[in-house]
């Protein structure tokens, strides 16, 4: 399965992350597995929660969790933002 390298930019750590994710997984996965990660590679300084969001960086519409990456039209390149 390809992947798509996307750039998430967290604004809690002023961090920017290079990942790749599954074009057919659900965005409401990627959230939590990102929201783990990140909170893991920040030694705790970015806290995940349920209202933890994802949305695009330019524009700042929140992402809809319920589709795929694919769906989305997301491809290599994309930024977003965890918040």
């Amino acid at each position: 399965m390809e992947k798509i390298l996307i750039e998430v930019f967290v604004p809690a750590i002023e961090k920017t992350f290079d990942v790749y994710i599954p074009p057919t997984l659900k965005m409401h996965e990627i959230e939590m597995l990102l929201s783990s990660a990140i909170s893991e590679l920040s030694s705790g300084y970015f806290a995940k929660s349920p209202d933890t969001v994802l949305c695009e960086r330019k524009n700042g519409i929140i992402i809809d969790i319920n589709k795929s990456a694919s769906e989305l039209g997301l491809q290599n390149g994309s930024n977003l933002m965890l918040i």
